[in-house]
């Protein structure tokens, strides 16, 4: 059985609004989340109230709260929708139980948790070691139409610099073509 398969079986399309949360930062929530159609923003809020944005989600992606479903100590972070979304939920648990009796779909779960793997390093190789000119230009190369349909707050957010910080490099770049 395929990952696609079970989820044909066993999960649940949703219809989700611009703005509804998918979970919030301590949910008991044992779901992932494939995202059909829309936009997701996944992101951190610190107790002085500091939005730190994880990740931007896009259709293909799937996601949910490893520390939530493994550990069931609840989300470590929120979900929210952008705009409209289209997705389908499954419960860890079925995931995790098919996984450990059938092979192919265990190779297919551990090839995604490698590209996830893959996916966080990348993320804190730019965090740590990039300036944040080079963060900008390498979202506007990677993933240029989330300029289009998420707020610049947003994205300086996930770039790790204030609004104004983010004007000025953005003047930067489009000075030098």
């Amino acid at each position: 059985m395929t990952f696609q398969e079970l989820l044909a079986e066993h999960g649940r399309a949703l219809q989700c609004e611009q703005g509804q949360y998918l979970f919030r930062q301590g949910d008991d929530n044992r779901a992932l989340y494939l995202l059909k159609g829309g936009l997701l923003k996944a992101y951190y809020l610190s107790a002085d109230g500091k939005e730190n944005i994880k990740s931007f989600l896009v259709p293909g992606d799937t996601i949910g709260s490893l520390k939530g479903v493994f550990s069931e100590s609840g989300c470590s972070f929120n979900l929210v929708c952008l705009e409209q979304s289209e997705l389908v939920r499954i419960d860890f648990d079925i995931v995790y139980s098919h996984s450990r009796d059938n092979l192919a779909l265990a190779r297919e779960m551990l090839d995604f948790l490698l590209k996830f793997a893959m996916k966080k390093e990348t993320r804190e190789f730019e965090l740590l070691c990039l300036p944040p000119e080079e963060r900008y230009r390498r979202l506007l190369e990677t993933t240029p139409r989330l300029f289009d349909q998420v707020t610049q707050n947003d994205i300086a957010r996930y770039l790790g610099v204030t609004p104004v910080g983010l004007s000025r490099i953005k003047k930067r770049v489009q000075g030098t073509g």
